[in-house]
């Protein structure tokens, strides 16, 4: 219902309608995180080009759960196809370019820093492939959000579990699978007392790092396995 007519036209939304579609724009996006890579080429054809008239949209948060959408298309594409790229990638990043820059005064000043910080960091992944990795701790361990699927799949769980999110993480094993962390861990008082010294948190990184690059590949591969 959100998506432009026929005439290319958005619709006029009714009152509480952008809501109810960010909320169902982000409930999709997750599952197609889960997708084969054979439906996936059907759907980044069906659904960028009217995911990028969305862009369009008079609703500041229905906009962002667009752009963050299209990153995320994007990435998937990418993940089974290298040289993937969007037959429109030129007005996309123009159009990504002028919300990154939106100084309608129109707009609540929150409204619009949010807005540009937002598109600045899909327009830097459309054009560079860059991403602003992010650290989640929790106890003496973490997971990185290095990826916009991976932040998809954390920011469903952070809406649902809000400030209890970082408890799941340490101690929920459904969740501990989801990011790859294995069992929890049992530490005994002692441990939990101890620091770590900053060349030990050094080696952890390194090491982390190593397992997430190769837990991409692992699912690069599978997703190229399927199609």
């Amino acid at each position: 219902m959100s998506y432009p007519n026929r005439e290319g036209t958005l619709p006029t939304p009714n009152a509480g309608a952008p809501g109810l579609h960010s909320a169902a724009l982000h409930a999709w996006a997750l599952l197609v995180t889960l997708c084969p890579a054979s439906r996936l080429t059907v759907l980044l054809d069906l659904h960028l080009p009217k995911l990028q008239a969305c862009l369009e949209s008079s609703d500041v948060n229905y906009r962002i759960a667009v752009g963050e959408t299209i990153a995320l298309l994007v990435e998937l594409g990418r993940d089974i196809d290298r040289e993937f790229e969007f037959e429109d990638s030129d007005t996309l990043c123009e159009c990504l370019k002028g919300l990154a820059t939106d100084g309608n005064k129109h707009r609540a000043k929150n409204d619009r820093r949010k807005q540009r910080t937002i598109f600045r960091e899909v327009l830097h992944y459309i054009e560079n492939e860059d991403f602003s990795e992010e650290k989640i701790r929790f106890g003496v361990e973490g997971i990185y959000i290095d990826s916009w699927m991976r932040r998809r799949v954390y920011d469903a769980f952070k809406e649902v579990l809000e400030s209890g999110v970082r408890h799941h993480l340490q101690f929920n094993p459904l969740l501990r699978d989801i990011f790859g962390l294995g069992p929890p861990l049992i530490l005994d008082s002692s441990v939990k007392s101890s620091k770590i010294s900053r060349f030990e948190k050094h080696l952890f990184n390194s090491a982390a790092f190593k397992a997430r690059t190769k837990l991409r590949n692992k699912v690069r591969d599978k997703r190229a396995d399927v199609m």
